[in-house]
């Protein structure tokens, strides 16, 4: 099961997050900060999935953007992996060619409605 969706850039400012399940709004800033720099802080070289906590962290990384997902114990990781590349997939026919701003528009657009 999904426990977080969040897209950051690379100075480690969370643009997107949505949350599957309830997490108190200070534990949230605690969790996304220690998530976003366990994850900035790898290397090209290195997997994109994480063992965090009591969850799994699958990020993949999009020019200036990162996208991470927090996953259970039993989630398939390939299948998270690829549902992010689908994700930024539509993103990019919406958009033509999305970018860090087209992100930050589209969430204040959205939280108008």
């Amino acid at each position: 099961m999904i426990k977080f969706f969040l897209m950051v850039n690379k100075q480690g400012q969370t643009r997107l997050s949505r949350y599957y399940e309830h997490v108190e709004i200070n534990k949230r800033t605690t969790l996304e900060a220690e998530v976003i720099k366990n994850c900035l802080s790898r290397s090209k070289d290195e997997c994109s999935f994480i063992e965090y906590k009591d969850f799994k962290l699958v990020y993949r990384q999009y020019a200036a953007l990162f996208i991470v997902v927090g996953i259970d114990q039993t989630e398939n990781e390939m299948a998270v992996y690829e549902l992010i590349h689908n994700f930024v997939e539509v993103l990019d026919k919406y958009f033509s060619r999305v970018s860090e701003l087209d992100v930050s528009f589209s969430v204040s657009e959205i939280h108008l409605l």
